[in-house]
């Protein structure tokens, strides 16, 4: 008869696969991912002060705020509102599960990890709003990402997979291939802050052509080129005038999505050749690399609709999805390799 190692006789005995803590995690991450492109739609359409007063909504308390005043700007930054409480609910309700029904004590301190942030969050958009400070949006939308590759991580970490990978002989991945997955995905959280920071600047588009930039490989950022720029910038533009930073900005953030469409590439390449084809880590970094190609479409249309909210939003979710597969690759490949190591 065989004989399982003790640790394989305490997953199955004591860390059963959950089917109702997996799929309430599922919906917890998926309503996450649905915020974050409800704040895109927020900045996209210069609504982030729509609702001056926090947390109060116009004076009436959040949840009993008439829904014949949803109109224009305050319909998205109150909708807003409302599905980051839905969220903090339900991240909240997680976090207990998790405490009382989940024997791995380390899914223990995520869930309080995850309350933890999703309380800060809600303090920084409250703060932004009470304090009208634009760059407080860049943290917001850091700590955005982050929450958003938590919650998935937690979807991940209670699912099936996880258990049965738990007990079955896997592939060691190779660790040059998992270090080159995990610096693009911290590339990729570096190209959303200097996104986020574009974006609540306010300024309308720095660039309006693509691909060249005003013309030329790298536009002039002289006082009488700007001038130029923001005489001009095209018919209903709205935002502050356009600055030297802001143009040195966007051109890097041109120059960063070349560089990790370029890293996501290699890993595909890579993963192909270590892993073959057929393996489920190589098909997620060719899904991964479909995923640049859209979001380098999205940017692209973004410049040519003059920042159209849609494209605009789109744009940010294909960002945070692109993030969240390279997090979870990495995660995925430690597991198949801690499992192979045992």
């Amino acid at each position: 008869m065989t004989q399982f190692p003790a640790v394989s006789l305490y997953c199955m005995n004591n860390n059963k696969y959950q089917p109702a803590l997996f799929w309430f995690a599922v919906l917890n991450a998926f309503a996450t991912f649905l915020l974050i492109g409800l704040g895109g739609l927020v900045t996209s359409h210069e609504a982030g002060m729509s609702v001056p007063d926090w947390p109060t909504t116009y004076g009436y308390n959040m949840f009993l705020f008439p829904v014949d005043k949803w109109i224009g700007g305050i319909f998205y930054e109150h909708s807003h509102r409302l599905l980051a409480s839905a969220v903090g609910l339900l991240t909240t309700i997680l976090a207990v599960w998790l405490w009382l029904r989940e024997p791995r004590k380390w899914l223990h301190w995520l869930g309080i990890a995850a309350f933890l942030l999703v309380i800060a969050q809600g303090i920084l958009g409250g703060l932004r709003v009470r304090w009208q400070l634009d760059w407080l949006g860049v943290p917001h939308g850091a700590v955005a990402q982050t929450f958003l590759v938590l919650t998935c991580a937690l979807a991940l970490f209670t699912s099936r997979w996880w258990h049965r990978s738990e007990m079955e002989q896997q592939v060691s991945i190779p660790r040059g291939l998992r270090s080159h997955v995990l610096y693009v995905t911290v590339l990729i959280f570096v190209q959303l802050l200097i996104a986020a920071t574009m974006r609540h600047q306010h300024a309308g588009l720095a660039i309006t052509d693509f691909p060249l930039a005003y013309g030329k490989i790298w536009p002039a950022t002289t006082p009488e080129a700007l001038l130029a720029y923001n005489a001009h910038r095209p018919p209903g533009t709205i935002g502050n005038p356009i600055t030297a930073f802001q143009v040195n900005l966007q051109m890097v953030h041109r120059l960063v999505a070349y560089a990790i469409f370029l890293g996501v590439a290699a890993a595909a390449m890579l993963a192909k050749k270590k892993l073959g084809l057929r393996d489920s880590l190589t098909r997620l970094t060719f899904f991964w690399l479909v995923l640049l190609l859209v979001q380098i479409g999205l940017g692209a249309a973004t410049i040519w609709t003059n920042k159209a909210a849609d494209v605009a939003t789109g744009h940010v979710m294909v960002g945070a999805l692109a993030l969240l597969t390279g997090a979870l690759w990495w995660l995925m490949a430690g597991q198949r390799t801690r499992q192979a190591l045992k």
